[in-house]
């Protein structure tokens, strides 16, 4: 993790935003969160986390569908090229409808969707300007960086302990606890804000840096 954790919004010493710190391929690190509390408290805790657990981006997907294409005409290998230059572009369309109806799918399931029990999204939106621009975009890196200390979605979050077969689900109802796996870095300045926002809760994060 950060030596040093700012604040969402605030600058480096010199006045400037920290660059966002993100592997090429992303580190996935477990972490388990617990939530302590007044039940009443913990119960709108509960509600205000729960969502889909997916970031509903809404990019325009042409620039890709041109990468696709060049990509197809002229792979690393030419002479393994198969398709005509009519056919990469049928391809790359074909390729782009189906990205675009995938974040269709993506936007319905976030809007309605509850089944992630702490959802970063649901607790510290993504502006609407940064998901039309896009994942990879260096404005939407930064902005993860700055307000979640991660640069994607969390993924495989679980509420703890998971029963066994046939076990009926015990819930504290003092308590929320989830694992979930972060990328390259340990989500603290969510936290920080998570903590400010909801003083009268005990929020406790903790990574596992060998196989949980």
């Amino acid at each position: 993790m950060p030596a040093r954790v700012e604040r969402a919004g605030e600058g480096t010493a010199g006045g400037g935003s920290p660059d966002a710190l993100a592997l090429p391929h992303p580190d996935w690190l477990y972490h388990h969160l617990r939530v302590r509390g007044d039940p009443a408290a913990i119960g709108a805790f509960r509600a205000a986390a729960a969502g889909a657990g997916v970031l509903p981006w809404r990019h325009d997907l042409g620039p890709a569908a041109e990468d696709w294409f060049h990509l197809l005409v002229a792979p690393p290998a030419p002479q393994r090229r198969r398709l005509s230059l009519e056919g990469a572009r049928i391809l790359a369309g074909q390729l782009r409808d189906a990205a675009a109806a995938r974040q269709r799918l993506v936007a319905e399931r976030a809007a309605a969707s509850r089944s992630c029990p702490f959802d970063l999204h649901r607790l510290l939106p993504v502006p609407d300007r940064l998901l039309r621009l896009g994942p990879d975009h260096p404005e939407t890196r930064r902005w993860l960086w700055e307000c979640w200390g991660t640069t994607e979605a969390l993924r495989h979050v679980v509420e703890l302990p998971v029963p066994g077969r046939g076990e009926p689900r015990r819930r504290d109802p003092g308590l929320v606890w989830v694992g979930f796996w972060a990328a390259d870095w340990t989500p603290w300045r969510a936290l920080l804000q998570l903590r400010a926002r909801w003083p009268g809760l005990r929020i406790e994060l903790r990574p596992f840096y060998d196989d949980p």
